[in-house]
């Protein structure tokens, strides 16, 4: 009933499609957003057919013994579609696992979506992976505001936007991303934790101009001087700044309160959260203070997701009993 393969390029148009209308997918999971860094991982990505029909999709990358979904993303999933039902989604996982103790990998490792970025509740893989006895391997905390119950800025962040205000800051979604991380996000990565950005300056342009309604730049700037920006990303739920930062006068001008602001309010419409970057470190053990104080004054609230390494050989004793 249920095959599987692996992804080729030849299954473009058949993959993108699917994700379009998948009930657990977000434009991350295009394969022109996939793609643009292929060099840097050998993919391994499995498709899934019901009866001939494409039934799921897993996105993911091969290292040594182990597939990951996707070391190249900020998340992956067992991706499906609104008409899936548990059971046979139960049998098609299965049969991945299957699949992939078959050709040599031994454990599969995979870091689940966000349940906020789904369309419609999908949280048969966590279900999956508790049957076949799978491993917590990490657990990131997001802070997230809902826009349906969304809290007002704490005083301490209100008096920032006053600031910006009294400096004469000024917001523009220009685009301009090169002033944003070469003037800003770059050298400061480089000075505080001696890194650099996941992407690179044009992979950033690149994706964008594949993915304009998806992904865009904002910067504050006084007297014509970039001095914060950042750069979003917009999914279907989701305002997401992938990338935030500011000059050293950040404190005295307010510049990073007044950006919030502006972006968790400009681009709400339709959209049903904001979610900040995650707060914890070390695979979860150590959560950083001074960013959930900062957060939590903008009205956010932890979520957590959750990161599991599963031994694929279980496929040959995975069951669930029905009554």
């Amino acid at each position: 009933m249920f095959r599987v393969i692996k992804y080729t390029n030849e299954h473009k148009k058949e993959w993108d499609n699917f994700i379009a209308t998948a009930k657990n997918a977000t434009f991350l999971f295009q394969r022109d957003f996939m793609d643009y860094h292929k060099n840097r991982f050998e993919d391994f990505s499995l498709m899934v057919y019901k009866d001939e029909k494409l039934y799921a999709l897993l996105p993911a990358n091969k290292s040594r013994n182990i597939v990951i979904s996707h070391q190249g993303l900020t998340y992956g999933s067992f991706i499906l579609n609104e008409s899936a039902k548990l059971l046979d989604s139960f049998k098609a996982f299965k049969k991945v696992l299957e699949f992939l103790n078959n050709k040599g990998i031994e454990k599969l490792d995979i870091q689940i979506i966000p349940t906020f970025y789904t369309n419609l509740p999908s949280d048969e893989l966590e279900y999956f992976l508790f049957k076949a006895n799978a491993k917590l391997i990490k657990r990131d905390v997001i802070l997230l505001i809902d826009y349906q119950n969304k809290l007002r800025f704490k005083k301490n962040r209100r008096e920032g936007i006053n600031k910006a205000l009294r400096n004469d800051l000024i917001i523009k979604i220009d685009n301009d991303f090169d002033a944003f991380w070469k003037e800003i996000l770059i050298p400061n990565l480089s000075k505080k934790h001696n890194s650099s950005p996941v992407h690179t300056l044009k992979e950033i342009k690149l994706l964008a101009t594949r993915f304009p309604t998806n992904i865009t730049q904002v910067n504050v700037y006084k007297d014509d001087k970039i001095v914060a920006g950042t750069t979003v990303f917009l999914t279907k739920n989701v305002v997401h700044p992938q990338y935030v930062s500011a000059n050293q006068d950040k404190n005295t001008f307010g510049s990073l309160d007044f950006l919030y602001d502006f972006i968790i309010n400009h681009f709400k419409e339709d959209k049903k959260y904001f979610s900040f970057n995650t707060s914890s470190e070390d695979n979860g053990k150590l959560l950083k203070q001074g960013l959930l104080f900062w957060k939590e004054g903008c009205g956010a609230r932890p979520h957590v997701f959750n990161n599991y390494e599963v031994n694929t050989r279980v496929y040959k004793t995975l069951e669930i009993k029905t009554i």
